[in-house]
């Protein structure tokens, strides 16, 4: 019977390291900083750009691709990202974030569907954003928490990768390109 506690505390141990050691959210930007080429926001995230992506459930099964078309302006150190989606099921949606940089390649973000404001920060290729963010009623108005992180590729495309989680577990994944039209 010890023998199997001490086997069952060995792989509840080694879930948890690999869910807080080795896992995407982990990541950090100081694991990006030496990268290249630099992501720069009022460069990367200017004018036109065509985004196609796909949303995963819990399960790791797809449940809608979408397309969205952005535009990206700049005055200063303030920007706003116009977003349109088109979703595989029909349904349509709107967003704008109003980004403002900050020090130390810092910056933050707002949107109507967020709770508070989102933090970011820059480093190297990449681009980290925290945020929390309210699902539509017809998806149930939850709160999750998210996390997104943004490739910048030698030319010029955006990968985006993002995870949702609500109490910790994760219940949907992102994954889109961002390229300037």
């Amino acid at each position: 019977m010890k023998l199997l506690a001490a086997c069952l505390a060995i792989l509840l141990l080694a879930l948890i390291a690999k869910t807080y050691l080795f896992s995407f959210r982990f990541q950090s930007p100081r694991d990006y900083a030496e990268t290249g080429p630099q992501f720069d926001l009022k460069t990367h995230l200017s004018g036109e750009i065509l985004s196609e992506g796909l949303i995963f459930g819990p399960s790791g099964k797809m449940t809608n691709s979408f397309t969205a078309k952005m535009v990206g302006t700049w005055e200063g150190n303030t920007g706003t990202l116009t977003e349109e989606f088109t979703y595989s099921n029909g349904k349509t949606q709107n967003r704008k974030w109003y980004l403002t940089l900050g020090p130390n390649n810092s910056f933050t973000a707002t949107a109507d569907d967020l709770v508070g404001e989102a933090q970011g920060v820059v480093s190297g290729s990449t681009v980290r954003l925290s945020y929390e963010i309210i699902l539509p009623e017809e998806s149930g108005g939850h709160i999750l928490q998210a996390t997104d992180w943004m490739y910048l590729t030698a030319d010029g495309a955006i990968m985006n990768k993002s995870e949702m989680r609500k109490f910790g577990l994760k219940v949907a994944e992102l994954i889109a390109t961002m390229r300037p039209i």
